[in-house]
């Protein structure tokens, strides 16, 4: 399989795995919404930082050394998968017995069995590392998508009945811990691998001097990234944190899949081009306006219908996430870009590089976050668009220096396409003031918002239009012809 066949086919099963997967569980969630309550959602917030803390520790960067490592041997992924294990273990009792502390810290006594509950999937996590890097070295996503698709239905199921039963909270946790668990399991199956029992100091050390600065920039990023849901959950309401948790998973559903889609995909394939400057920066610069393509009118045209959308399937009790999911759209629209600019630093092996930015990154968040605290939740999201847009312009500094594609080079290719973008968030925004339906409004804006950007990228003959029709063609052709030989039958 050629390298471009391998990154359109790695495109197309890890967006079907990512959209599938998390369409589903999207749709379980606004469920689950309508039927629980704003604080339900904010007592599971309160914990996210610390989970996420603890997932960082426990891949340490090791996850991103054995895909980009040329010479890996069985040897390397024994030793990976050993020291997440015992990782796992270690904060899995680090938060066993560290969760009466967090109750008292935010008043919250339910907390302390929450925390033990939800922890345990952080342990399972642990066990499922190594397996799925080893299908993303090969760029096999269909098999991740098979696994995923089944832990996200039956969690999702387990979760619904028992809101409908009256366990609040306790549904949200019980779906995490369950679909962590048939996760691992599904991926152990198809995977058959059998890790040796050899734990080898070199090699560790060796993972380790690349990981460990990805490890201390993945720390900053998710301690900064869920900074706002501690400080939202200690100084005001758990209603306010619970808008706050709804409005960042609506503007995650597209970004963030985009984002783990693009870098799943982009990093071993740039890994495996990472000697030839030319070919890289043509491949890179072809990911960054297709990622641009798709991500902008996702997020603007979110932004424009987040009104009707959030009235109409989580009721008016939600309307507190309207604002929030607006601003929170402007700032998430750049993460793809952030995580294409970082994964080629990765691919040149300048870890030490990337933890550099993510340090002048965070001390610039940190200080617009303290700024706007004392004026509110949306203030706060409001300062998150100023940190992306600054975030930016520090990630393609280096950029610019290792393959001569720095800001300047990318907004030109990239301005058309946010023109088209926004062009498009007014024309559905002004149709939303007119017609008052929610159900009316959301249909006809989505038909508007797609014809109206897909109509002019198609008289601006713009190549990643073409290039999305190449990368979907085949898959199209396979889908009709499925369909006629059912219907013969």
């Amino acid at each position: 399989m050629s390298l471009k066949q391998k990154a359109l086919s790695g495109i197309f099963w890890s967006s079907i795995e990512r959209f599938s997967v998390q369409g589903i569980q999207f749709a379980f969630g606004i469920l689950l919404a309508r039927i629980l309550a704003p604080s339900d959602y904010g007592l599971t917030g309160m914990l996210t930082i610390f989970f996420a803390v603890s997932q960082s520790f426990i891949d340490s960067g090791f996850s991103n050394a054995l895909i980009r490592k040329q010479n890996r041997t069985e040897t390397d992924f024994s030793t990976v998968f050993y020291f997440n294990i015992a990782v796992g273990l270690l904060f899995y009792f680090m938060l066993f017995f560290a969760s009466p502390y967090i109750a008292a810290f935010y008043d919250a006594p339910i907390l302390e069995n929450l925390t033990r509950v939800v922890a345990l999937g952080i342990l399972v996590n642990s066990l499922s590392i190594v397996p799925r890097a080893k299908f993303t070295i090969n760029v096999d996503f269909k098999t991740q998508t098979k696994a995923s698709l089944l832990s996200v239905i039956i969690s999702g199921i387990v979760g619904i009945l028992m809101a409908y039963r009256g366990f609040g909270v306790w549904a949200l946790a019980v779906q995490s811990v369950v679909g962590s668990s048939i996760g691992m399991v599904a991926i152990w199956l198809y995977s058959r691998w059998i890790p040796k029992r050899i734990f080898s100091v070199s090699s560790f050390k060796d993972m380790f001097s690349y990981g460990s600065k990805l490890l201390l920039s993945g720390l900053m990023d998710t301690v900064y990234t869920n900074m706002c849901s501690l400080i939202i959950g200690k100084k005001f309401s758990k209603n306010d944190l619970g808008y706050y948790v709804r409005a960042d998973s609506f503007t995650q559903y597209p970004s963030s899949n985009i984002t783990g889609i693009l870098q799943r995909v982009t990093f071993p394939i740039l890994s495996s081009i990472q000697d030839d400057d030319k070919k890289l920066k043509e491949t890179y610069r072809r990911f960054l306006r297709l990622s641009a393509f798709v991500i902008f009118p996702l997020m603007t045209g979110l932004l424009a219908i987040a009104s009707p959308l959030i009235k109409l399937v989580l009721t008016e009790k939600w309307s507190g996430v309207i604002l929030l999911l607006q601003i929170l759209c402007l700032s998430r629209m750049w993460y793809p870009i952030h995580a294409i600019n970082l994964n080629l630093l990765q691919v040149k092996g300048r870890s030490d590089l990337f933890l550099r930015l993510e340090i002048i990154k965070k001390i610039v968040g940190v200080t617009i976050l303290v700024i706007t605290i004392p004026l509110g939740v949306a203030a706060m999201c409001a300062g998150m668009i100023a940190s992306s847009i600054i975030a930016l312009i520090v990630n393609t500094y280096y950029t610019g220096k290792l393959i001569d594609t720095g800001f300047f080079r990318q907004m030109k290719d990239l301005t058309p396409i946010l023109f088209n973008s926004l062009f498009m968030c007014l024309a559905v925004w002004s149709l939303t003031k007119i017609i008052h339906s929610h159900s009316v409004c959301l249909i006809s804006g989505l038909a508007l918002g797609a014809g109206c950007y897909l109509g002019t990228a198609y008289l601006a003959k713009s190549p990643e239009l073409r290039e999305i029709k190449i990368i979907t063609e085949p898959y199209i052709k396979i889908a009709v012809s499925c369909i006629k030989n059912i219907k013969r039958k």
